[in-house]
C-alpha cells in the first residue's frame, strides 16, 4: 500500500512538471491563437542556457539562473521578432506551419552548435530526496509541482485580472479587431513568445537537474502535449488537473500494467486518454466553446 501511494504522488508530481511545460503552449496559444510545436525545443535551448552559464561561465546559482531566465526571454523574443512578427494578420495555419520548421530549425541549431555529446546538467534543486515513512519523493519533483501551482495561479491572475493580459486574450481572437481598437498585437504576441520560454526554462531546470543534458530531453515537450489538449488550450489552471491525472494514471500504468503485458503502454496511455477527452470534447476539459451567429 505505501508503494502504491508513493507511486501515485511522484505520478502526481511529474504530471505537474508537464503541466508546467504545457503552460507554454498554452501562454503562446492564448495571446496569438497559435500551437507552437516547437515548446520542446524552446526547453532544450532554456536548458544548454543554464547549463553554459552555470557550467561554462562558472556563475554561482544565485546569478545564473536570473540570467538564464533573461537570455532565454530575449531567445523567445527574437524568435517571435524574426519568424512570426510578419505573419500577423495571416491565417493560422501559416502560423502554425512556421512553428513546424522551428522544431526543425531550432533542432538542428542545438545539433550544430553543442553536438550529440551528453553532457552533466548543474544540480539545481537538493538530490536527496525527502522520505515521509517509507515513501520517497524526489526533491526536484515536489519543489517543481509547487513552482508550477505558483506560475499557474499567477498566470490565472494576469490573463483574467490584469488589462495586458485581457488584451493578449483580445488578441488571439482576432489581429485586425484587437490592432483597430488600439491594442499592440506585435507586443503582446512577443510578451507571450517571452513568457513561454521563461516557462520553458524553468521546467528545463525542474526537469535536468542533476541529470544529463542532450538534445533528446526536447521530448518533454512532446509528453506535455498531452497535457495542453486534455486542459484546453485556453485554460492555464485547468492544466494542473490534467498534469496530475494523467502523470499518475502514467505512474500507475508503469509500474502496474507494463510489467504484466511486457510492453511500454505507460508511454502511450497520455495520448490515449487526450485522444477520449478530444473526441467527447474537442476543446479539451477546460477549454472555451466558440459560439458563431450563422
Amino acid at each position: 500500500m505505501v508503494y502504491f501511494i508513493n507511486d501515485i504522488i511522484t505520478g502526481a508530481l511529474i504530471g505537474l512538471l508537464y503541466s508546467l511545460v504545457a503552460m507554454g503552449f498554452v501562454v503562446i496559444y492564448r495571446a496569438s491563437k497559435v500551437f507552437n510545436f516547437a515548446q520542446g525545443e524552446l526547453v532544450i535551448i532554456g536548458g544548454f542556457i543554464v547549463w553554459f552559464t552555470t557550467m561554462q561561465a562558472g556563475l554561482s546559482l544565485w546569478l545564473s539562473i536570473p540570467l538564464s531566465l533573461v537570455l532565454a526571454g530575449l531567445v523567445g523574443y527574437a524568435i517571435e521578432r524574426i519568424f512570426l512578427t510578419k505573419l500577423i494578420g495571416e491565417s493560422v495555419f501559416s502560423m502554425v506551419m512556421v512553428t513546424v520548421g522551428l522544431l526543425i530549425l531550432l533542432r538542428g541549431l542545438v545539433l550544430l552548435v553543442f553536438g550529440p555529446a551528453v553532457r552533466p546538467f548543474p544540480i539545481i534543486f537538493p538530490l536527496k530526496p525527502l522520505f515521509l515513512g517509507d515513501m520517497l519523493i524526489p526533491m526536484n519533483l515536489l519543489i517543481g509541482g509547487i513552482i508550477t501551482i505558483v506560475a499557474a495561479v499567477g498566470l490565472s491572475w494576469f490573463f483574467n485580472r490584469t488589462r495586458s493580459g485581457l488584451r493578449m486574450t483580445a488578441v488571439a481572437e482576432d489581429h485586425v479587431v484587437a490592432s483597430s481598437m488600439g491594442i499592440s498585437v506585435k507586443g503582446s504576441i512577443a510578451f507571450a513568445w517571452v513568457l513561454g520560454a521563461i516557462l520553458s526554462t524553468i521546467g528545463a531546470m525542474i526537469f535536468l537537474s542533476g541529470k544529463s543534458l542532450t538534445f533528446l530531453a526536447s521530448d518533454i515537450g512532446f509528453a506535455a502535449l498531452p497535457v495542453a489538449l486534455f486542459a484546453g488550450l485556453e485554460s492555464i489552471g485547468g492544466l494542473i488537473l490534467a498534469g496530475v491525472i494523467i502523470g499518475i494514471v502514467q505512474s500507475l500504468t508503469t509500474n502496474y500494467l507494463d510489467p504484466l503485458i511486457g510492453g511500454s503502454l505507460g508511454s502511450v496511455v497520455p495520448y490515449i486518454i487526450m485522444l477520449a477527452i478530444l473526441l467527447i470534447r474537442p476543446t479539451g476539459l477546460f477549454g472555451w466553446r466558440t459560439i458563431e451567429r450563422v
